[in-house]
């Protein structure tokens, strides 16, 4: 599917990312909770980044705030061969590499309107996902190139209900971008790296988010936020060197899941709090990834399609921090981020797993108007082995790894 970009379009570049939060989720709204795992995100109200994940939290600034950040990931993905059913030596399957580096940039901004009704607007991503093999993999049917790539544009209005609860909306313009790429691979008489799918393309949708607080006493608050499915639909086209297609209109459906989080903050003393948050996501909306293709006659087939079938999902962290002078916050926290893919549908081309985060951080006041955030979470996911068949009929079995490091830095101004 092939697109001229709008300008939207031409920022993704920075956006396609990893695959280190449950399948394609992204949990790297902002560097500022990076350091405590993004432990209390419905319930801390550090900065203007609090659009992304509870809107309800703009009523506690008093001031104008602007944030901007970029978190960098470096993925470890790697894949050994334990078998084959076509005589093909397993270690032809050895990849060290198949997940790009990737920058998440976000931008946020908040003002109070008036002593009740506090306005916001972010830009962010909540999804991406990208792996890449080379052109020549012998098991290119179910490997290739895969991207999904969305920015969402987030416009939130809050009200003030009482001094302990506000409650806060916002309306989501999400643009998504999908590549999916297959090659013949290990077929005699043609070349590996023959494309057997080639699909691209883009499509926008909208979704609301919706989120309260409620400020128990001076030291502890909670918080609440529900963001809504978003269906997308990629339209662009699809093409099959190996069987002699052009390029003809082709389209995929997804259903970007529904995200809900829980969220408690708690000041213990003076310098130090604790912070923790549930989040839920809908992954059972993502059921296969499947391309529809219009033949000139108008009639439709479907060239491709991948069995998904995930199951919802839950991430638990718990953070704390810690006022270490006047100037500087020290942050630290952990979280369980639980994969929403079973175990007979793992794939190499959305490879996932359990994963663990540990995450250190702090803030640090320029000067009264002005602070930094830096990041830093070490990402460890459990050990996987599994087989997985290609449209051939050809079996293939691997062992696959993940790891990565995030960093993440934020400029905070308020005026």
């Amino acid at each position: 599917m092939k697109f001229t970009k709008t300008l939207i379009a031409a920022s993704l570049a920075l956006v396609s990312a990893d695959t280190f939060a449950a399948a394609f989720q992204l949990a790297e709204q902002n560097a500022s909770g990076l350091g405590r795992a993004y432990a209390g995100e419905a319930s801390i109200a550090d900065d203007a980044s609090v659009v992304a994940r509870n809107p309800a939290l703009m009523t506690l600034f008093k001031d104008k705030q602007l944030s901007v950040a970029a978190i960098g990931v470096i993925p470890d993905v790697s894949i050994e061969g334990e078998s084959t059913s076509n005589g093909i030596d397993p270690s032809a399957l050895d990849d060290d590499s198949i997940a790009p580096s990737a920058v998440i940039p976000a931008a946020y901004f908040t003002m109070p309107y008036n002593d009740k009704v506090s306005l916001g607007f972010g830009a962010f991503s909540n999804f991406g996902l990208s792996t890449e093999f080379n052109d020549d993999y012998v098991a290119g049917q179910i490997a290739g190139e895969t991207e999904i790539v969305t920015v969402n544009l987030n416009a939130s209005v809050a009200y003030k209900v009482t001094e302990q609860f506000s409650f806060g909306i916002g309306l989501n313009y999400v643009y998504a971008d999908a590549t999916i790429v297959r090659k013949v691979g290990a077929n005699p008489g043609i070349p590996f790296s023959t494309n057997a799918v080639d699909l691209e393309g883009d499509d926008t949708g909208y979704g609301l988010n919706v989120g309260v607080m409620y400020q128990l006493d001076d030291n502890s608050r909670f918080g609440f936020n529900y963001r809504s499915e978003t269906d997308i639909t990629f339209e662009g086209t699809f093409s099959s060197v190996a069987n002699s297609v052009p390029e003809l209109p082709g389209s995929v459906e997804i259903t970007l899941p529904a995200i809900a989080e829980f969220s408690g903050s708690h000041q213990l003393d003076e310098k130090l709090g604790v912070h923790y948050s549930v989040l839920w996501t809908g992954w059972s909306s993502f059921e296969s990834l499947e391309a529809q293709v219009t033949l000139p006659t108008g009639d439709k087939f479907v060239p491709f399609e991948k069995q998904e079938q995930f199951d919802d999902a839950f991430r638990y962290s718990i953070g704390a921090d810690y006022q270490y002078n006047e100037d500087l916050l020290l942050r630290a926290g952990v979280a369980f981020d639980e994969s929403p893919v079973s175990q007979t549908h793992l794939s190499i081309s959305i490879p996932d797993t359990d994963r663990f985060w540990f995450s250190v951080g702090g803030n640090y006041a320029i000067d009264t108007q002005s602070n930094v955030d830096l990041g830093v979470s070490v990402v460890r996911g459990k050990t996987q082995n599994f087989t997985e068949t290609d449209d051939s009929g050809s079996q293939w079995g691997f062992e696959s790894k993940g790891h990565a490091v995030v960093i993440g830095a934020q400029y905070n101004y308020k005026f």
